[in-house]
């Protein structure tokens, strides 16, 4: 699947995702979608709950959340017996994000989705949550998955988005762990659409840019975590398409990237920030990353073959 067809950022004046997933199905009629999809998506969107309100840190995660909702508010049940990633189901996919979302729930003290929560870690906890929907109905598995990710975001608004929070031992901001199961939902909604055969439309760039941001910051701790002494050297970082920008990253996790300034870095990166998030969350394959690079070749590619390091399942 092509993840830049049906760019929502292209239709003005349709900021939520649900309305904005209808309008691009609509789009979408003009290159061909699959057989039956447009039959099966537009009523899904149409009908979905639109998002819960949410602070403005927490909002690109609530519209990633709305349009998986809208893609699983078209599942038949052929779909959700499909199996999506990971060997898991479009089902056991939905308790898997579930139980991530758990661990940020839990971390902020909203009320947490499933069985009580065993461990704060994410593979034994999603076992839990897949064990727990073995006998339930899929549509059961979506409305707690929904009304658990509404409750982190109505939780978050009350928050600075600054707070430091460690869901599974991992300490960033509350606004970085929004923004990571942002990142999440979106592949694997990505992951359940390519399978399932219907269309998906990208984020808001407003969605896309602090998400890209994330990732960018993330470089120098993918580097410590793949063995690379990243030491003095630093990067910059160029992203082309809706919601990206250029950064100037040091590859030290002493230092913090920041939006690019002009000094001097080793080498430059150039590519699609669509891909590049993806290829940060575990999607393509580093060493035929498309990349414009100039300057230090060696130490580019290096930054792109440790970018995944951090994605998990």
């Amino acid at each position: 699947m092509d993840r830049h067809a049906g760019r929502g950022d292209e239709i003005p004046g349709t900021s939520d995702p649900v309305t904005r997933l209808s309008l691009d199905v609509l789009a979408e009629a003009a290159s061909t979608p699959p057989p039956g999809a447009l039959a099966r998506l537009l009523p899904a969107a149409r009908s979905a709950r639109p998002p819960a309100p949410a602070a403005g840190f927490a909002a690109p995660f609530a519209a990633r959340v709305a349009a998986m909702d809208a893609l699983l508010a078209s599942a038949t049940p052929a779909d959700w017996a499909q199996k999506i990633v990971e060997g898991w189901t479009l089902q056991e996919l939905v308790a898997h994000l579930a139980a991530t979302d758990g661990l940020v729930a839990n971390a902020i003290g909203a009320a947490v989705a499933g069985p009580p929560l065993a461990a704060d870690e994410v593979l034994s906890r999603t076992a839990d949550m897949i064990a727990y929907t073995g006998g339930r109905r899929p549509e059961e598995t979506r409305v707690e998955w929904r009304a658990q990710a509404e409750t982190i975001c109505a939780r978050a608004a009350a928050m600075e988005p600054g707070t430091p929070i460690a869901p599974g031992g991992i300490q960033f901001p509350v606004s970085d762990h929004l923004l990571a199961r942002m990142l999440e939902t979106w592949i694997h909604t990505d992951d359940a659409a390519t399978v399932i055969g219907l269309p998906l439309p990208l984020p808001l760039a407003a969605h896309i840019h602090p998400t890209a941001d994330f990732c960018a910051r993330l470089i120098p701790w993918t580097m410590l975590l793949s063995g690379v002494d990243g030491g003095e050297r630093s990067v910059r970082l160029t992203l082309t398409g809706p919601g990206g920008g250029a950064w100037h990253v040091p590859l030290s996790v002493a230092r913090v990237a920041a939006p690019d300034d002009g000094a001097p870095s080793d080498a430059q990166i150039t590519c699609d920030v669509v891909e590049f998030c993806f290829l940060l969350g575990g999607r393509g394959t580093p060493e035929a990353f498309a990349a414009r690079i100039e300057g230090d070749e060696g130490l580019a590619r290096e930054v792109l073959r440790c970018a995944p390091a951090l994605s998990g399942p």
